[in-house]
């Protein structure tokens, strides 16, 4: 598993999850989410959650408070901040400018940063003047102003930016994930940590942060790789100043790709979190899926818990290649945790998508009615094993909830209809009448009708069942059929097969 060549983790692991509210949760955002929660958890660590609020324009409290919802909804617990507090406070970003003013000017007096009064169009024409591309970056052009320069700037009513000085030499880490990475001198240029008009920018709020919420282990993803030689070098002058205690070690999670082999974009609607949940993922099922996008717990197994994951989680065993997101692989894995759920866990959880589809009166087991909860308690081992998302309850149980004598078939399910349709109903019809309520039951059902249809009518068993399947549900794929005619009981059932009846 794990190499020995690797970075050792510290012995009290602190890891944070820091989301911009700038949209709604995706799968990215919480497989990130859940790595950091795994780390935490299986070292016994501390998992830190706060929010980087400080981009007025994007940040929105919706997009807040759909973050909080998210984690609550998934599992994901925190041991300090949002919500929780913790010594470090506060948590969103928002909150904490003064303490961002604070570091920034000590910074700058300890000539660690300096006043950069350059506009982007002056930086440009130096690059071009300078046999550059016209975007190469910002060029050092600020690091040695005189004060008479920078009052001459002044006097133009300029303000200038904050930016760091970034040493003239290799910026080397070991990668959690991806082992020994070096960045060479000159590669990154200073840059920015306070806009003109006193903005901190992220480049000083995130390592901020990390160092005075002691945070050791950074795993974020890996679009953020190529600003770490910042990091790391705006980490070396904050232990000068004594902001922080120690280098954090990084871990940089691979891309989640989507289609065509192109990263997962947030607007691609297998990358929203709560369409997920909307179509009747599960949290131990989708959770499960976002573990394997990276890691695995055995090269033979994919199905496992939250708690095997935390017993065996190690982020140095995650892979560097990009991870591909497979929906249909996904619902297959939440389709297994469906059928691991208890019964009534399965009902109390459908509840929800049943009374969205107005096929029962309450989302909460108590508040139904007698012959609701009696329905879906004969219904629910029928359904359960059949099912791979929550979303797909209601169709699976709306033909037995329901108390209409005729349900017009689905367009696929009438296609099943042969010309033979007719006369099976009929001998189905003439079969079932004589039975008593006492032998309504699936055995002597299927007994019956194999008997009247198949070894008497000559039917085929698919011509046989077919019409009576689609007579019950109105569906080609519906709950095993002698047990949903047991359910329904015989004045429904025989009632439907009339109904069917007069419609072909």
């Amino acid at each position: 598993m794990t190499d020995q060549t690797q970075p050792k983790l510290p012995e009290d692991v602190r890891v944070r999850f820091c989301p911009s509210p700038t949209g709604t949760p995706h799968v990215g955002m919480v497989r990130t989410a859940l790595f950091n929660w795994a780390e935490a958890r299986h070292t016994h660590g501390r998992f830190v959650f706060r929010i980087e609020d400080t981009d007025a324009v994007r940040d929105s409290e919706e997009s807040y408070q759909q973050i909080i919802d998210a984690l609550e909804w998934l599992g994901i617990d925190w041991d300090e901040g949002i919500n929780v507090g913790g010594p470090d406070g506060p948590y969103r970003q928002s909150e904490r400018f003064d303490i961002y003013q604070d570091v920034a000017r000590r910074l700058f007096e300890a000539g660690y940063a300096y006043e950069s009064y350059s506009t982007p169009e002056e930086v440009e024409a130096r690059n071009l003047a300078a046999g550059r591309p016209k975007a190469f970056g910002y060029d050092g052009y600020d690091r040695d102003l005189t004060e008479e320069q920078k009052a001459t700037f002044r006097a133009e009513g300029r303000k200038p930016a904050l930016r760091i000085r970034m040493p003239d030499e290799d910026i080397a880490f070991d990668d959690l994930i991806r082992g020994h990475i070096e960045f060479k001198a000159g590669s990154v240029p200073d840059y920015v940590i306070v806009r003109p008009n006193g903005d901190p920018l992220y480049t000083l709020t995130n390592p901020v942060d990390d160092a005075m919420m002691r945070i050791n282990v950074v795993l974020r993803g890996e679009d953020l790789l190529s600003s770490t030689p910042r990091q790391i070098v705006l980490y070396r002058y904050l232990m000068e100043l004594g902001v922080a205690k120690e280098m954090p070690l990084f871990g940089h999670m691979p891309y989640v790709m989507g289609k065509g082999k192109k990263k997962l974009s947030k607007r691609d609607p297998e990358s929203n979190l709560f369409l997920h949940r909307d179509n009747g993922f599960i949290p131990e099922g989708l959770l499960n899926y976002l573990a394997l996008l990276g890691w695995s717990i055995a090269s033979d197994r994919d199905i496992f818990t939250m708690d095997e994951m935390i017993e065996k989680f190690d982020i140095r065993d995650v892979k560097a290649n990009p991870a591909h997101f497979d929906i249909d692989k996904a619902i297959s894995i939440n389709a297994e945790h469906i059928r691991m759920l208890d019964p009534q866990d399965f009902l109390n959880r459908s509840l929800p998508y049943l009374r969205h589809q107005g096929l029962v009166s309450a989302d909460s087991w108590d508040a139904l009615t007698e012959r609701e909860r009696e329905i879906l308690t004969a219904a629910g081992p029928l359904v359960q094993p059949r099912v791979r998302l929550l979303g797909e309850v209601p169709g699976m149980t709306a033909s037995l909830l329901g108390t209409e004598g005729f349900i017009e078939p689905d367009e696929d399910a009438r296609k099943q209809l042969k010309d033979s349709a007719a006369e099976v109903l009929d001998k189905a019809i003439a079969a079932l009448e004589p039975v008593s309520g006492d032998e309504w039951h699936a055995d002597a059902l299927h007994e019956l009708l194999d008997k009247a249809l198949i070894e008497d009518g000559g039917f085929k068993p698919r011509l046989a069942y077919g019409p009576v399947r689609v007579a019950m549900s109105g569906r080609r794929v519906s709950p095993p059929l002698f047990e949903s005619m047991e359910i329904l009981g015989k004045d429904l059932s025989v009632a439907r097969l009339k109904g069917l009846r007069a419609h072909v």
